[in-house]
């Protein structure tokens, strides 16, 4: 067997083959009972005075509504939620369901609802809600956003199996109902604070919702970073994205050239040296894609509308902070030093870097005074700089405002090295 497995991982490399996802899916339901599993309704734990005794009386409610039958989960339409012990955050997730006339229920990722399930026919009641477009939309989005509604009606008629196929990114979502998109790389807001992304990582749950529901066939693959690093960057070119870096040499750049070097495909700062590396082309409107890696304790930034000359932070829009924020150096910073923040304007959101020595993919879109930071599928940082008017150490930041500039990279002694680098200009 050890020879076999072997030779044919010796296959797989010398064509170039990948484990395919269903390959790589582990099945999260046994078939068999609810190992892996307990009862919690999220709305019910979140009000609760003391969760731990309001998850006890949960799993008592749970064996009442809950049961299995030929290697199904099977729920009478209530009691608490089907929920995964265990927290995933960059996940693919596949199931299957069927219900009845009049059912609803839904499936909670990162504990937040919700993949809409419910009876899609105009007897169902439910279509001044939306049901007559169908499930598997994110129907607790806000009312005109997108993904609240599915791209098309893709159920099946009652009494047969449907397949659910979705896939979480940070907050971006897709979701596919019976092999048809339904919603497509959206933002899936965070019900619980919508001023926040949805948490890194959460559990599972089916919910139950006054109707008998079944499900089967559910698997999770959880998602490494570079291959959610390019399931993000996708439509780059579709969406107009231009690459601004060879991968080569630092041809089209100015600035602090001889502190910066190519490595591996990677513009790298020199450890020990610093300043503003920048794209020649200057920049009104503007997104741009990247990917950058951190060393321990590293330190850089995204210079923003820089005017080629002074300190990024300051003389340009702002600079946007490039920090390993699980460094203890860093431990007590203002909290609008740290990554993804305009630096010493707005603090970003943290908990969403990957661990230090990955690849982490970001996005920067600025118009006019308003910038937004999303990092590997979460948006972080969404402020307008026109609106700010505190500042760290009470320094004034004269060139928050600046309507036109260079993008680059403001280095601060650390080897952070940026990958895959492209701009759109809006």
């Amino acid at each position: 067997m050890r020879v076999r497995l072997i030779f044919a991982f010796a296959i797989a490399l010398s064509t170039g083959l990948q484990l395919s996802a269903q390959e790589q899916a582990v099945s999260i339901f046994n078939g068999q009972d609810y190992s892996g599993w307990h009862g919690n309704n999220p709305h019910t734990t979140a009000k609760a005075k003391d969760r731990e005794a309001s998850l006890e009386k949960q799993a008592a409610e749970f064996a009442n509504h809950w049961s299995v039958e030929a290697g199904e989960m099977v729920n009478d339409g209530k009691g608490p939620y089907a929920t995964t012990d265990k927290e995933y955050g960059d996940v693919e997730l596949e199931l299957q369901y069927k219900t009845v006339a009049k059912g609803d229920s839904g499936i909670y990722m990162k504990s937040t609802p919700q993949i809409q399930i419910w009876d899609y026919t105009e007897e169902g009641g439910k279509w001044k809600l939306g049901a007559d477009k169908g499930s598997g939309g994110l129907w607790n989005n806000s009312k005109g956003a997108p993904g609240k509604d599915p791209l098309v009606l893709a159920d099946k008629p009652f009494g047969e199996w449907n397949h659910v196929k979705t896939r979480l990114l940070g907050s971006r979502t897709w979701v596919w109902l019976n092999d048809k998109l339904v919603v497509d790389g959206v933002v899936w807001e965070n019900y619980w604070d919508r001023s926040k992304p949805l948490p890194p990582t959460g559990p599972i749950h089916l919910q139950t919702h006054g109707a008998e529901i079944r499900w089967k066939d559910i698997t999770a693959r959880e998602i490494p970073a570079d291959e959610a690093n390019q399931l993000l960057r996708a439509d780059d070119a579709e969406q107009g994205f231009t690459s601004i870096f060879d991968g080569k040499s630092l041809s089209g750049w100015a600035g602090a050239t001889d502190n910066y070097e190519v490595v591996d495909g990677a513009i790298q700062c020199i450890k020990g040296k610093g300043g503003t590396l920048y794209h020649e082309k200057e920049l009104a409107d503007f997104a741009v894609r990247l990917e950058f890696k951190l060393p321990p304790g590293g330190n850089n930034g995204l210079a923003i509308r820089y005017p080629g000359h002074g300190n990024s932070a300051y003389i340009a829009m702002t600079e946007l902070q490039v920090l390993d924020n699980t460094a203890k150096k860093y431990a007590k910073l203002d909290k609008r030093q740290y990554h993804g923040s305009a630096y010493g304007m707005a603090a970003a959101h943290r908990g969403y870097l990957r661990p230090v020595g990955q690849w982490n993919t970001q996005e920067v879109t600025v118009v006019g005074s308003t910038i937004t930071v999303e990092l590997n599928g979460s948006i972080i940082l969404k402020t307008d700089l026109a609106d700010i008017t505190s500042y760290m150490q009470d320094r004034q930041h004269p060139g928050k405002l600046r309507e036109t500039g260079f993008f680059g990279f403001a280095g601060h002694s650390d080897p952070v090295a940026f990958k895959n680098i492209a701009i759109k200009e809006l």
